[in-house]
């Protein structure tokens, strides 16, 4: 191959999650999209119908499967897991996070907030990154000439971001540029990143969106 031959990996984040309980649910089993997540999922597949897509894998939570789900059906694919596309460990998963009534205002959690640039409290950064970074090269690989999809999680997804473009993996969680349903597209000239392109084909649906925990 050479250098100009040009790859672009597509980041997807799952769509809005049925979450009546507001919990950090993690890598919990029964977690499947709301009705709106399903609408999101929707766009997606329609934001990228004229792509030109030649693979699309997906985390092995059902959310991110079936965010995936219109994508593949557009392009008549068959939808690959891959388990480094998976949701971040995080030890408060299960449990109610949100400010005010959540796990954090009890001291016994706080043991657990030590450390935000590891983080203390969940899977490395470093190790989310480097998961992320194989699952990209493989589907970039895979896809070579091409695009490709890989359906994910917030966390995996802003961190790998920051990975390839040089950044630090500390960051205020509520700064992300990653919202529901969103696309983070990583372009390739040959095996190097030459841009990173980010939309939002729900944006008017994110004001409908729960606020709810997790990702």
């Amino acid at each position: 191959m050479t250098s100009e031959v040009r790859t672009t990996v597509h980041l997807l984040r799952h769509g809005e999650v049925h979450n009546p309980a507001k919990v950090l649910y993690g890598r919990l089993p029964g977690y499947v999209l709301s009705e709106l997540g399903h609408e999101m999922a929707a766009r997606a597949g329609a934001a990228l119908a004229k792509h030109d897509i030649a693979a699309i894998v997906s985390s092995p939570l059902e959310r991110a499967q079936q965010t995936a789900a219109p994508v593949a059906n557009v392009h008549g694919l068959q939808i690959g897991i891959d388990g480094n596309l998976i949701e971040a460990e995080n030890i408060f998963e299960g449990q109610r996070v949100s400010v005010g009534d959540g796990v954090l205002r009890q001291p016994k959690a706080w043991r657990h907030l030590y450390n935000p640039i590891k983080p203390s409290w969940g899977e490395p950064y470093k190790i989310v990154a480097a998961r992320m970074r194989k699952a990209v090269h493989d589907a970039r690989d895979l896809a070579r000439g091409h695009e490709a999809v890989l359906v994910s999680h917030q966390l995996p997804i802003w961190i790998s971001r920051l990975d390839f473009e040089g950044r630090r993996f500390a960051h205020d969680p509520r700064k992300r540029q990653c919202n529901l349903a969103s696309i983070t597209s990583l372009v390739f000239d040959g095996d190097q990143l030459s841009a990173v392109v980010y939309s939002e084909p729900s944006a008017d649906l994110i004001a409908k969106a729960s606020k709810i925990a997790g990702a």
